[in-house]
């Protein structure tokens, strides 16, 4: 088992290091104007993926809203797991409570499509498992979006640490799993695994790209210098950059895109 340092939880619930200046990390500080890029990059690829005819969504991303509002914007019908409800139209969502690392509650091929931004994957050990439940839930030809923490993030939370050991062993290791001070453990992934894993578990895989290439410092840079203007110019840029990167473990998340046949 792999161990590494103490984390934070970022609004939304995007994971960054809390343990202070002297542990180095990929993700910025919560206050970084780069999470507002973050989350116009992430709009924006759910927006490309979303199907285009009215379906049923399960949400998976928690108390995050703010996706299954663009969701119901769309006109879908949103099953949202842990979290609000919203009136926005034309579509509705349905807020319910439970496990989302297990979804037994939930009868087979009930759902188009499944959103998982709350790293579901990497939340849960069993991580095959999981995806066979993803793939059991979804009706055919329906599709996933999920996000997991990439190696990159894992290997940073590791040297932080100073578990020189640890890191040694990661390019022989078959899982790395990252446990925090608070009992909290993660699975990071890096793209081939992640393949291998949907692929195995029954889902044919459209692609695996990085959540975001550009680095954080650049882009902070550029919105203290260009705001608005600087923002659609760095979303555009972005997009373009994952998909020419796909199968890269770049950045401090991975997304993966995979559909039942």
């Amino acid at each position: 088992m792999r161990s590494g340092e103490d984390v934070g939880v970022l609004p939304d619930g995007i994971w960054s290091p809390s343990g202070g200046a002297s542990a180095p990390s990929p993700a910025p500080t919560p206050e970084s104007a780069y999470w507002l890029f973050y989350e116009q990059v992430a709009a924006a690829q759910l927006a490309a993926w979303a199907p285009a005819a009215p379906s049923r969504v399960l949400d998976l991303s928690g108390g995050r809203g703010r996706f299954a509002s663009q969701l119901v914007r769309a006109g879908h019908e949103v099953l949202h797991v842990n979290g609000p409800a919203s009136d926005e139209g034309p579509g509705t969502v349905v807020p319910l409570v439970a496990d989302a690392r297990s979804l037994a509650w939930l009868r087979d091929r009930s759902v188009d499509a499944v959103l998982a931004e709350s790293r579901t994957l990497s939340m849960c050990l069993a991580a095959e498992v999981n995806a066979e439940d993803l793939l059991r839930v979804l009706r055919p030809g329906g599709r996933l979006l999920l996000v997991v923490e990439s190696l990159l993030l894992g290997l940073a939370r590791l040297a932080g640490q100073g578990r020189w050991a640890e890191l040694a062993d990661v390019p022989s290791a078959d899982v790395v799993l990252v446990p925090a001070e608070d009992g909290t453990i993660t699975r990071c992934f890096w793209p081939e695994e992640l393949e291998s894993l949907l692929s195995d578990a029954g889902f044919e895989v459209d692609w695996v790209r990085p959540r975001s290439v550009l680095a954080p410092a650049a882009v902070e840079r550029a919105l203290a210098e260009g705001r608005d203007v600087a923002l659609r110019t760095l979303v555009q840029t972005e997009l373009a950059l994952a998909k020419e990167r796909e199968g890269e473990s770049t950045g401090i998340h991975l997304v993966a895109s995979a559909r039942r046949p």
